[in-house]
């Protein structure tokens, strides 16, 4: 019941690869930026248990298709997770989502009418301004980045990784994090996520918010690097009807850097243990 890609799937933005485990009530885990869905891969035993879990890399990263003819923005994700639901079949899983597969699942929620049974927001890109300077550099000389010689493309993505950690993490799992960037699709496509990176596509939905039509829960690894812990209490106002519980000693990417803390706050929430708090 672990992590694999055995599926492909045809979309409207190119083949994803996805997989599947366990069974029970249907739950769907949406990754973010620059990652793909291997970083749910030490916690997929446990929630397969008593779920059937569902996953895929976005096109532009993982195993999926990096074609540079096709747009990745947040707008394209938010249409492929809709589809990936529709071809699944599914009509009211659960969604845990991370980084930009918030804004991702927000976009296939508000605006292409897909319902969720429970709703897990965590460390996600939901509220404007998003992105570090490094990011919007980055986005504004594409050109400049897009030619660097092999090894100092690897070390500006490990760098970058790295950079939203605040524990260690496996060395392979941070190998495997780093390694679909590095061949010549992946490295073109690692610089067009930056170009295509938009505010305006969570504007659309930040007014939205309070209509989210589903129990929600917001969890923050309590030292996040990237987006701050103020910034999750920010979207928990905007919502208005969320719980927010705070993962201490996690920075980013709880999934990975403290994988049993965040499991206990999941199975607390997806069965019901879990209370709700009115942080900040």
């Amino acid at each position: 019941m672990g992590w694999h890609l055995s599926d492909r799937v045809g979309t409207s933005a190119g083949t994803v690869a996805a997989g599947h485990a366990g069974t029970g009530p249907a739950l769907v885990l949406a990754h973010g930026w620059p990652w793909s869905s291997y970083a749910w891969h030490r916690i997929i035993p446990a929630l397969a248990q008593d779920h059937t879990v569902y996953w895929y890399d976005m096109p532009g990263y993982g195993q999926s298709d990096k074609s540079p003819e096709q747009p990745t923005g947040l707008d394209v994700q938010g249409t492929i997770f809709a589809e990936m639901l529709d071809h699944w079949d599914l009509t009211q899983p659960t969604v845990i989502a991370h980084d930009f597969g918030g804004a991702t699942t927000l976009r296939a929620h508000l605006l292409h009418d897909r319902d969720y049974a429970r709703y897990i927001l965590m460390n996600v890109v939901a509220m404007r301004p998003w992105g570090s300077a490094f990011f919007d550099h980055v986005g504004r000389h594409i050109d400049a980045f897009s030619g660097l010689p092999p090894h100092i493309h690897a070390a500006i993505v490990e760098a970058y990784i790295k950079g939203a950690l605040v524990r260690d993490i496996a060395a392979d799992d941070l190998q495997a994090l780093i390694g679909p960037w590095l061949d010549d699709d992946g490295s073109a496509s690692f610089y067009r996520q930056f170009a295509q990176a938009d505010e305006r596509f969570t504007a659309e939905v930040e007014p939205l918010y309070p209509t989210i039509r589903c129990p929600t829960h917001i969890l923050w690894g309590a030292d996040d690097p990237w987006i701050p812990l103020d910034r999750g209490k920010a979207l928990h106002h905007a919502i208005g009807h969320a719980t927010f519980d705070t993962l201490s000693d996690a920075g980013h990417l709880p999934q990975l850097e403290a994988p049993d803390t965040l499991l206990r706050a999941l199975q607390a929430l997806l069965h019901g243990k879990a209370t709700s708090t009115t942080t900040g």
